[in-house]
């Protein structure tokens, strides 16, 4: 038992031991038919048959899960925690729920992860059972427990009881070459999941600024990793496409087009409409009531009124999508208005459940532990944003079975989600230990001069112009380096695209979401420090090293089915290592949603080749011709290696990087 629960894959061990167990039970039904035990035979024949069927079944789900788990990259932390795991229950069986910390150690001379669980179990025996015991030798027995396994070398006891672990060389060195062969590929998630996430979500009539600028690339990455850990994964626009301002817009489409309905009208600039429509929304009592009426007809689904909202929403449309297909983001619109027929049936079953309230007119709805009430009806018979979110809630849940459900707004918005999301739990749209809705909130861009980043007039950044200034920029900073005199125009061209976007949503997503984060183009463009530039160059001069070498990608291919990794340099071993713990890294951010983290392994990833490409020589030249004198072989694979995670990476994080720059 020790040692299957140890195993970095219990599953195929708990099949394996079936698979013995039911070929020995066959054996003895065999038997028992060859002494001729008439009465049963017919009975044991049914259950011989039923064993082989079910043999047959696990051999066959064996070998998928094996053909799955080699082409896949272990997890070396959880294999760990598995590991220590079952040392610890083998020391302590009758603990509950002991503490299992195992993390990356942070010098080599402690090893490569650390146990450090000893401290916490101590004070568990002493709290629990009065037991005194010192963490040194909790340490030594859960070290003495730890049972047979393919990836540790040896563990050393340090300090107060933190369990020095050193991995061995062969397994790192197998993993790579499994990468290398396979490709990236993250362990197997259990149960595939239904994800939805909603991010973006601009407003129809009002131009996409800086402001959803963060929603939209933090949102388009946290799907692609989703996508890339085998879950489901729909996204979301939730549009600002219904309400009252429909009103105003329709009243003053029809004085300035009044042809409209046959002739499609020239909106050009639907900021400056919408201006001109608020204007005198706020200024002409007529139009006002005009405006009204309008949203009345609008959502009575009169035609006319249908038709000349469409042609609104598709001006914004064809907008928005200028700036989606710069970003590369791929979403799905299902704006207010989607949910609109549900709102009446949202009312209904809050009133059935008597959870509403009349207050002045308006029918609100108190949530334990939430001093505002939501509003789910106005007094005029209305609905709200309240209750537009109650419907889009329950629509992900109960229409599109959603297993996680992730909210990409702002900090602003938090407390309205939180109260959303325990009305959604209070009514019995979800359990939150079956279901997980997350808000992944998210703090404010800010200008140099660290307030809300605004134009030097004072108006919202435009997000269309902010992006044409970082292709402007991006092409100064390659014709300052003179990439203009050695690339091609179409690679010229390519490389600014890659860094003027890669570097807008890399600034972004290398910040932790939750705080406010300082646009800086100059910083952005910087190709020292963890920049998308810098790690584009260093991707591009990576993948360059083989190709000088005249190394094409059928010889690497060929070389990582037959070399062996030597890791015999404490560099080569050091990003061997660092290579390998991309499955770790991306299984935290699967559970915290935090994608700075990913960043910060990719650059201390690319910090990590340079050490080692500074101290191993990959290609060896004569010194006075620079002729190639020899190709270590097994260093090319580790630049392959490193290049493969990255470009993961850099697919996660919505980067293209370029093969010349």
């Amino acid at each position: 038992a020790r040692v299957g629960s140890a195993h970095c894959l219990p599953p195929q061990q708990h099949q394996e031991n079936e698979i013995k167990l039911l070929t020995a039970e066959i054996e003895r039904l065999k038997n028992f038919g060859c002494l001729g035990v008439s009465p049963s035979l017919e009975g044991l024949r049914d259950e011989n048959a039923k064993l082989k069927y079910r043999l047959n079944f696990l051999k066959k789900s064996l070998q998928e899960e094996r053909s799955k788990s080699v082409k896949s990259m272990i997890n070396i932390n959880s294999c760990l925690q598995e590991i220590f795991g079952a040392a610890i229950q083998a020391a302590y069986p009758d603990l509950e729920n002991p503490p299992l910390v195992v993390t990356p150690s942070q010098q080599p001379k402690f090893g490569d992860y650390q146990c450090n669980s000893a401290m916490g179990i101590s004070q568990i025996l002493l709290k629990t059972r009065e037991q005194k015991v010192i963490p040194r030798e909790i340490a030594e027995k859960i070290a003495k427990n730890i049972p047979a396994n393919e990836c540790i070398e040896k563990v050393e006891i340090a300090g107060p009881g933190f369990i020095n672990v050193h991995l061995r060389k062969d397994f790192v060195s197998k993993q790579l070459s499994s990468l290398l062969i396979n490709g990236v590929q993250l362990p197997a998630v259990g149960k595939r999941k239904k994800v939805v996430v909603d991010f973006s979500s601009p407003n129809i009539a009002k131009e996409m600024h800086v402001g959803h600028l963060r929603s939209t690339i933090i949102g388009e990455s946290m799907c692609r990793l989703f996508e890339f850990a085998g879950h489901d994964v729909l996204r979301l626009n939730h549009l600002g496409d219904w309400g009252t301002q429909f009103g105003m817009l329709i009243a003053h489409l029809q004085d300035k087009f009044p042809d409209y309905l046959t002739v499609s009208p020239p909106i050009g600039d639907l900021q400056a409409f919408y201006k001109e429509s608020k204007r005198r929304f706020d200024t002409e009592e007529e139009f006002k009531k005009r405006a009204y009426q309008c949203v009345v007809l609008l959502q009575s689904k009169n035609p006319d009124f249908i038709k000349a909202w469409n042609l609104i929403c598709d001006v914004s449309r064809k907008e928005f999508q200028k700036i989606y297909n710069c970003l590369d983001i791929t979403i799905i619109e299902r704006g207010e208005s989607f949910y609109h027929e549900m709102m009446k049936d949202i009312v209904k079953e809050f009133e059935d459940k008597g959870f509403v309230q009349v207050d002045d007119g308006r029918k609100i709805v108190f949530v334990p532990g939430f001093p505002v009430p939501l509003t789910i009806m106005k007094s005029d018979g209305g609905y709200t944003y309240d209750t537009s979110d109650l419907a889009a809630l329950k629509h992900r849940l109960c229409e599109e079975k959603g297993d996680i459900l992730i909210y990409v707004v702002d900090s602003g918005q938090s407390v309205h989600l939180q109260t959303v999301f325990a009305a959604g739990q209070m009514i019995g749209w979800y359990d939150p230990k079956v279901t997980r809705v997350a808000h992944a909130a998210f703090g404010v861009v800010l200008g140099e001069d660290k307030k809300k980043f605004k134009t030097r007039s004072g108006d919202t950044v435009r997000l269309i112009d902010l992006l044409e200034e970082g292709l402007k920029r991006a092409m100064d900073k390659l014709k300052d380096k003179e990439r203009d005199k050695v690339l091609t125009p179409e690679e010229l061209k390519a490389a600014q695209t890659s860094v003027a976007f890669g570097c807008i949503k890399y600034a972004d997503l290398s910040h932790n979401r939750l705080n406010d984060y300082v646009f800086s183009f100059d910083k952005m463009l910087d190709d020292r420090g963890n920049t998308a530039a810098y790690l584009l160059y260093a991707f591009t001069r990576i993948r360059a090293i083989a190709r000088l070498a005249n190394i094409d990608e059928q010889m690497l291919r060929k070389a990582a089915r037959e070399e062996v990794l030597v890791l015999d340099h404490e560099k080569e071993w050091k990003l061997g290592k660092c290579i390998l713990r991309f499955p770790e890294i991306l299984q935290k951010i699967l559970e915290d949603l935090l994608l700075h983290t990913l960043c910060d392994y990719l650059y201390e990833l690319a910090t990590t080749f340079t050490e080692f490409y500074d101290s191993c020589y990959c290609v060896e030249k004569d010194r006075q011709t620079g002729q190639i004198v020899k190709v270590n072989m097994w260093r090319l694979l580790l630049c392959e290696a490193t290049a493969t995670v990255m470009a993961k990476g850099f697919d996660i994080l919505g980067i293209k990087p370029v093969q010349k720059m």
